[in-house]
């Protein structure tokens, strides 16, 4: 399938990239947090800025960019230690969030959606995972030989998206109705900032010791 245009085992593309959208990551973490505590529609909000920093991250990918800072170990830590300090920071203030009360119900004001893109917008654009992803396993699909590499490259870049929107919409229609029907947003946000807090935190220590 899409062989034609330059793409090589595309079945076996799409199952690799079914596996890797659902090993757990800030990313997911942080969408399911945020349907959980905002509810469905500031859940996709916070899925778009990852759709749109995955789609950066092709792009760099596609223009070599990527290699880069793969090949270069200067580059790779500064990307890796600043995704780690972001998570650190992320995962802190929930936590103390936590411990002076501020976890119970969230207003949709303008300001806090446009806080919550940019979180995760930043959450994307410094994922090492998703950058060493591009680099070592989307590109093995594509023919160096074929004529249109860039269309080739534009499939495997939608059907990832296509991927990772099924499940981030999975993730925050269950996160907000199962926050419904609990019935206690308060406690249940709490909970959470609480378990993500801590899971953020613990993305921050295991990317800052990554080797580059």
């Amino acid at each position: 399938m899409f062989a034609d245009f330059g793409v090589l085992n595309y079945w076996t593309y799409l199952v690799g990239a079914i596996f890797i959208i659902l090993v757990p990551g800030p990313n997911t973490f942080f969408v399911l947090k945020t349907g959980a505590a905002y509810g469905i529609r500031t859940g996709y909000l916070a899925a778009l800025a990852v759709f749109i920093g995955d789609a950066v991250l092709m792009f760099l990918s596609y223009a070599g960019v990527a290699t880069l800072i793969k090949t270069t170990p200067v580059l790779f830590n500064i990307v890796r230690y600043l995704g780690a300090l972001y998570l650190l920071y992320l995962g802190l203030k929930m936590l103390w969030a936590v411990i002076k009360q501020k976890g119970g119900e969230h207003t949709h004001t303008a300001d806090q959606r446009s806080t919550i893109f940019k979180r995760a917008l930043t959450l994307s654009l410094t994922n090492p995972k998703a950058i060493l992803f591009y680099v070592s396993f989307f590109v093995q699909f594509i023919d160096v030989n074929s004529t249109t590499p860039g269309l080739a490259f534009l499939i495997l870049a939608v059907t990832l998206e296509i991927v990772s929107f099924t499940y981030l919409s999975f993730l925050i229609v269950s996160g907000s109705l199962v926050t419904r029907f609990v019935g206690s947003r308060k406690k249940l946000v709490k909970l959470g900032n609480s378990l993500i807090g801590l899971v953020f935190v613990g993305f921050a220590a295991r990317l800052a010791s990554l080797q580059a």
